[in-house]
């Protein structure tokens, strides 16, 4: 069968501890504490610990790269759990998702030849629980159905209103319930999600929740998902009339990116998606912002289609877009999949946004709110000597000709102030701040002063307010 396509796979392994000791010897003293590493081999099915770094010594049998650290001391005993979880999942960009000869959607996830094999020659029908945003269901659930059905697969399609403002815990127990009665095995009958970002991310939940986890793919249908909440592993609701307040970080199985989805959303919607974009282009990217200013209008009327080539011109500005806006979001993402580490470059435009956006919603998409905050900051940049006046002023044009707001009423300085204010509390004391140094550089601040983002947020609004730059 066909599977056609580029594919991304990403290896992100993380490491869960508990806070240690230094650990040079298999058993040392420590503050008259002794303590003894313990190694894990498996024989026959069952584990036992063995003393010493190397397992593999004189042993057979399986070898854990888990480890045990167990220290005595006159008050107990203590046992802390050093396990490594590697995360494998593919981002695969395709054509023809739905044509009933590409089976990418339903085994397009399985990496290991064998097994993939066996599930072809297994006459057993595939078993499938699909979650679809209800717009999206209207265009395409006829196309859905009649793959499924071409495929011989036991399904079930659950058309839901995944909008914003129903991205609550309440949809996400819905999907249990209706997976719980459907019944699925837990590891090799994964849920899809077909939809835009808080359809994929409401079913991430969902998911990670389901028997504790349960794998999942996902299928973006706008240009913001494809590029954005497909490619990462966090998933989420809102609680609190916060965004994302409650989620998880588990990766999905597999994210398969047709671009042809991208052609029966509204115009709007492709300048929401392109927002995400230009914010990859101006952190990482000078070449992607350069490809933006000059074929950003192209990109909004073609809606990305590849069929829409421009004359005279050798490259597929869709294709090269895409591709370059996934490769710099992964090279962020891939190392720091649980974001241990909170200084991210991926995290410009997001600091004053969520709060603007729930406070307007549904006013502004997610893409116009990061905008508006990229905007701002493009303006702190060059208070601060960051940025140039004409590349402030290329970076703002860029955004309004990508039919971006580069402003809004709303955003207040309190806001901005009580937004910052809160990422100290959630980012380890420091705000952690990501800005532009150039076109397609950046680097995060922690030093910029209050007196630096009233003037930047003075001129933002002088120059911006009437809705053009002066």
């Amino acid at each position: 069968m066909e599977r056609p396509g580029e594919t991304f796979t990403v290896n992100s392994p993380e490491e869960v501890r508990l806070p240690s000791v230094h650990r040079d010897n298999s058993t040392m003293e420590n503050h008259n504490k002794q303590e003894t590493v313990f190694s894990l081999v498996q024989v026959k099915g069952t584990w036992k610990r063995k003393a010493g770094q190397n397992a593999k010594q004189g042993m057979k049998g399986r070898v854990s790269p888990a480890k045990i650290y167990e220290s005595s001391s006159s008050s107990g005993t203590t046992w802390t759990v050093v396990t490594p979880i590697t995360f494998t999942y593919t981002v695969t960009q395709t054509k023809n998702l739905l044509d009933p000869s590409n089976d990418t959607l339903l085994l397009g996830h399985i990496i290991d030849t064998q097994q993939l094999e066996a599930v072809r020659s297994n006459t057993k029908p595939l078993k499938r629980f699909i979650v679809m945003d209800e717009v999206v269901y209207n265009i395409y659930g006829s196309q859905v159905t009649d793959y499924l059905e071409a495929r011989n697969v036991l399904y079930r399609i659950l058309p839901l209103p995944t909008t914003e403002e129903n991205k609550s815990m309440d949809m996400a127990l819905k999907i249990l319930e209706e997976v719980h009665q459907f019944g699925i095995d837990r590891r090799t009958e994964p849920i899809i999600a077909i939809g835009g970002g808080v359809c994929l991310d409401i079913v991430g939940l969902a998911a990670s929740l389901y028997r504790r986890r349960t794998p999942y793919i996902r299928v973006p249908t706008t240009l913001l998902s494809y590029i954005d909440a497909s490619v990462g592993a966090k998933t989420g609701v809102n609680f609190a009339n916060c965004k994302n307040k409650l989620g998880t970080y588990i990766a999905p199985v597999a994210a398969f990116l047709d671009r042809s989805f991208i052609q029966s959303i509204p115009r709007r919607h492709i300048a929401n998606g392109l927002a995400e974009m230009l914010k990859m282009a101006l952190m990482k990217h000078r070449g992607l912002f350069e490809l933006l200013e000059v074929h950003g209008q192209f990109l909004l009327d073609s809606k990305f289609q590849s069929a829409s080539v421009l004359e005279n011109d050798r490259i597929d500005p869709a294709s090269v877009s895409t591709r370059v806006a996934i490769e710099t979001m992964l090279e962020e993402l891939a190392p720091n999949l649980w974001e241990d580490d909170l200084d991210r470059l991926v995290d410009f435009g997001h600091l004053i946004s969520p709060q603007l956006e729930m406070k307007v919603l549904p006013a502004l998409l997610h893409g116009e709110a990061v905008n508006i905050d990229m905007a701002y900051m493009v303006y702190v940049s060059c208070e601060i000597g960051l940025l140039t006046e004409e590349e402030k002023f290329r970076i703002i044009c860029c955004m309004m000709g990508l039919e971006l707001p580069v402003w809004h009423q709303d955003f207040t300085f309190a806001l901005v102030q009580k937004s910052l204010c809160d990422r100290l509390q959630h980012s380890g004391g420091l705000v952690r701040m990501p800005l532009p140094t150039g076109l397609g550089r950046a680097e995060i601040f922690n030093d910029t002063d209050e007196g630096s983002l009233f003037r930047a947020y003075e001129k933002w609004c002088d120059e911006l307010s009437t809705g053009s730059p002066q």
